[in-house]
């Protein structure tokens, strides 16, 4: 570029845009400003991912290479959906340069105001306007809640969003390379971040904004036009892909395996989805229809399930009265949520202000844009009550695609999320080009009416609707709670809707107001666009710090607390064993990661965990079927000893990482071979299913069996539920600091046969062993069985492995002293890389030329331009 072309730039064209971005920075750090102070945001799922990526962290530290694999959680799992870096995805630098160097959270924030910013450009709308808008998506409480429980995938996906919806709109309406380009760009960057549920649901916002557009171009005998268009956008949509390519093989190739895939049992097929079960989908997380209220009324229905009453609370004048200790403790965590779902942070409160303009766009906009907006924000609601409305819910289960693989229905509330404030804005937008129009005062006194009418009303009248009880009383009941103390925490459900209706119907007034000076001339359209965007920022602003402020940012040193060893911990890493496992019962052990930190757990913390560990657990870990632990290697457990604290345990059962059993026993289905696991000795039996016949010689006819080596299993799966068996779990036992200490395992001494096999290489992508057998025998690793990456060498040579016990792997070694080897080296992740590089490559030179030529070529209106203007495009256009 020539010194002269840099001069022609129009910078003027520019500032705006420069101020916007300035604001939405000081705005972004000023909420998160303890950051300045070198604080942390104490988040509890973050602190899960502390202790179940350590081990991924410390391999990539001290190899330079990714930890494909990890024993940290669930005796072994792949790290996709942990912790894996892709470093040939060049979009990664993009999305570092797009933040501005803003450290986390505050980052998520300023993407999702400059996203939703670049999105109402596209409609043509006022760069103040576009301001307030962004305000409202990016101050939605919801944002703030999953910020507070550490959900940073969830919140920087939501923020590639809006940017994304700006390039398809963009497109559609004349500018399609721009709208392209965006599209590509930040739709690589939304699969990057690695929230495909995010991903899926910005996908069903485009599909309905399709149908729409597509209603459009038959309407305006355009059709052509829409797939050339729609055909073009393919491109960017492929280069998004390419450049994650990797990452979403990986987790699709995983998700065949995990929880979320296809289940082999045949129990509960009523539920079945060929994803997650139906019941798993809708139980917990199904919003209540009357619980919608909470959109515009925070405390409808009573906000968070932990909420601190105060000391004005009628449950706390209660309690001292009564003279019941600690009751400010008990205040402070309040049951006060009595709605539908099994557990709450807080309400998805989109904002008063932002509801009462998004009414005002419903019966002020026209065209097809108003009616996309609406019918997704319908429809997301509707999906959100989940099993509250079981026949919508079970149509997308069942029929849509893809929609099964995901839990939390409660979460495509983002939806509404972001289309509530596109129709508020252009709604907005709409009054200020029509100005005091009869159409747009009957518009506003509508929306007063009803936004405003129904927030007075809960605020006089709210026991006339609802009763203030929910499924927790019977639970605080069953807990000791007296008639009392419930009927006074109803009085202060009652009062905490009252008070927030109340707010909400000042807000609701105030913007009605800002509207109504504009409208009567006392309020330039730039100062009403200003005061528009402070109403809601206070409102959402307020509403925000119920659930994540100040006081919730901790000093580095508390946020290493919980990962501290106990003595337990001390006790047991003195053993110099290379590979075994602790299964921790101080905890709940399936839902937590804190023990990951410091061993490879038998428990863990993930929502997509392998399906037939699921099933381990569901049948025999969550019973104590010692077997199945002594299988997987359990050599400590921990569990509570005097007062509670944690004292280290050591199984003497554990098999170790390998043994050589006597026996296999054949199996025809999974439902036998879990049922198997209930009577069994994994010392010196194995069960196979007839699936992997072939593997073993003797059984396939290429070998000889050992005396008294095969057996015919006889159960049937009549009921996978029917019995648990296992060995003794009274012979574990407490172990000291001097009993572990030099402990290098006992897994390579000599069976009654003179054989061994002995772990003496451990990496989380290479295992390696040491074998002496004077027969072929076959030998079972304690490692979970995963086909799409692991390979087995004996000697350097390729061997086959097989699954035996429903989990574990096996393999038939032949007589003599052999070297075996694992090595996770999955094609996806090699070849997908070459792919990765070669899609962001491309995409990012596409996107920077495209945005090159727009740059020279911006023209950015303002009101002036635009006033009085009739948009062809749907908003304000034609019917």
């Amino acid at each position: 570029m020539q010194p002269a072309d840099f001069l022609k730039i129009p910078f003027r064209k520019f500032m705006p845009h420069i101020t916007a971005v300035i604001l939405f920075v000081i705005i972004s750090i000023t909420y998160f400003h303890p950051l300045l102070e070198g604080k942390e945001l104490l988040q509890p799922d973050i602190t899960q991912f502390r202790g179940m990526a350590r081990e991924i962290y410390e391999h990539r530290e001290e190899t330079g290479e990714e930890a494909l694999w990890t024993n940290a959680m669930f005796s072994g799992m792949p790290a996709y959906l942990i912790s894996i870096r892709y470093p040939f995805n060049l979009v990664r630098y993009a999305d570092r340069l797009l933040s501005l160097g803003i450290p986390r959270p505050a980052k998520y924030l300023f993407l999702s105001l400059a996203g939703f910013y670049i999105l109402m450009l596209a409609f043509r709308v006022d760069p103040w306007l576009a301001i307030a808008g962004a305000l409202a998506f990016g101050f939605s409480t919801y944002f703030f809640i999953i910020e507070a429980a550490g959900h940073n995938t969830k919140a920087h996906a939501m923020s590639y969003m809006a940017p994304i919806l700006a390039g398809v709109v963009l497109a559609f309406k004349g500018k399609v390379r721009l709208g392209a380009v965006l599209l590509g760009l930040f739709l690589a960057l939304q699969i990057f971040t690695n929230h495909l549920q995010i991903t899926y649901y910005t996908m069903l916002i485009v599909i309905v904004y399709g149908i729409y557009e597509l209603v459009h171009a038959i309407r305006q005998k355009t059709v052509q036009q829409f797939f050339r268009t729609l055909m073009i956008l393919t491109i960017p949509v492929l280069l998004a892909v390419a450049s994650n390519f990797t990452n979403l093989y990986l987790v699709w190739e995983y998700g065949q395996y995990s929880m979320r895939g296809p289940a082999e049992l045949t129990s509960r097929q009523e539920v079945r989805t060929g994803g997650l079960d139906r019941d798993y989908i809708l139980d917990d997380y199904s919003y209540g229809i009357a619980e919608t209220m909470n959109l515009m009324i925070p405390n409808f229905k009573g906000g968070a399930s932990s909420y601190d009453l105060g000391t004005g609370s009628e449950l706390y004048e209660v309690l001292t009265e009564h003279g019941v200790q600690g009751a400010r403790e008990i205040v402070s965590s309040a049951p006060v949520y009595w709605g539908g779902q099994r557990f709450t942070a807080g309400p998805v409160y989109i904002g008063a202000a932002v509801i009462f303009f998004f009414v005002l766009g419903m019966f002020s906009v026209r065209g097809r844009y108003k009616w996309w907006l609406i019918t997704a924000t319908v429809l997301a609601i509707m999906l959100a009550w989940g099993k509250n409305f079981a026949w919508l819910s079970d149509l997308f289960i069942y029929y849509f695609p893809g929609y099964n693989r995901f839990r939390t229905v409660s979460m495509i509330l983002v939806i509404a999320q972001i289309t509530i404030p596109m129709l508020a804005v252009l709604g907005l937008r709409q009054v200020v080009l029509e100005g005091r129009g009869t159409d747009i005062i009957r518009a506003l006194k509508k929306a007063f009416y009803i936004t405003g009418g129904i927030s007075l009303v809960f605020f006089l009248f709210p026991g006339a609707f609802l009763s203030f009880t929910g499924d927790i009383d019977h639970q605080l009941i069953a807990a000791g709670w007296p008639d009392m103390l419930i009927d006074a925490l109803e009085r202060d459900r009652m009062r905490l809707l009252r008070m927030d209706a109340l707010r909400s119907f000042i807000y609701i007034f105030l913007s009605a107001g800002v509207v109504w000076l504009f409208l009567q001339k006392k309020m330039p359209a730039k100062y009403m666009a200003m005061a528009v965007a402070a109403v809601i920022l206070a409102d959402l602003w307020g509403v925000g710090r119920r659930f994540l402020d100040s006081d919730d940012f901790v000093t580095p040193r508390e946020i290493s607390q919980p990962f501290l060893p106990t003595e337990a911990d001390v006790v047991i890493l003195r053993d110099d064993d290379p590979h075994y496992r602790v299964y921790n019962t101080t905890r709940s052990p399936f839902n937590e990661a804190i023990t990951s930190y410091h061993h490879n757990s038998i428990g863990g913390y993930h929502g997509a965990k392998m399906g037939r560990y699921q099933d381990l657990i569901d049948y025999h870990l969550g019973r104590n079927n010692m077997d199945v632990l002594n299988m997987l290697n359990a050599k400590y457990f921990i569990r509570p000893g005097e007062e509670g604290r944690p004292q280290p345990f050591r199984n003497p059962g554990a098999l170790g990482n390998a043994w050589f059993v006597d026996s296999v026993r054949i199996v025809e289905s999974a439902d036998e071979e879990i049922l198997a696991l209930n009577d069994f000795d994994p010392a010196s039996e194995a069960v196979v299913d007839r699936r992997f016949y072939e593997h073993v010689s003797f059984l396939s006819g290429t070998g000889n069996p050992p005396e008294d080596m095969l057996q015919a299993d006889q159960q049937t799966a009549t009921d996978v539920n029917d019995g648990m068996a296992g060995s003794d779990a009274s012979e574990i036992e407490p172990v000291t600091a001097e009993d572990t200490a030099g402990e290098n395992g006992e897994d390579g001494t000599d069976d009654e046969n003179g054989d061994h096999i002995t772990l003496v290489s451990y990496s989380p992508n290479h295992l390696v062993y040491e074998a002496k057998t004077g027969s072929d025998r076959i030998a079972v690793f304690s490692e979970v069985y995963y086909d799409a990456g692991w390979e087995a060498f004996i000697n350097g040579n390729p061997a086959e492995h097989f699954r035996v016990n429903y989990i574990l792997r096996a393999m038939e070694v032949p007589r003599g002293e052999h070297e075996i080897e694992f090595r996770f080296r999955p094609r996806g992740y090699f070849t997908g890389e070459w792919i990765s590089l070669a899609g962001s490559l491309l995409l990012i030179l596409l996107t920077g030329g495209v945005l090159w030529k727009e740059v020279q070529n911006l023209r950015e209106p303002d009101f002036a331009d635009t006033a009085g203007e009739k948009d062809n495009t749907g908003v304000p256009g034609k019917k």
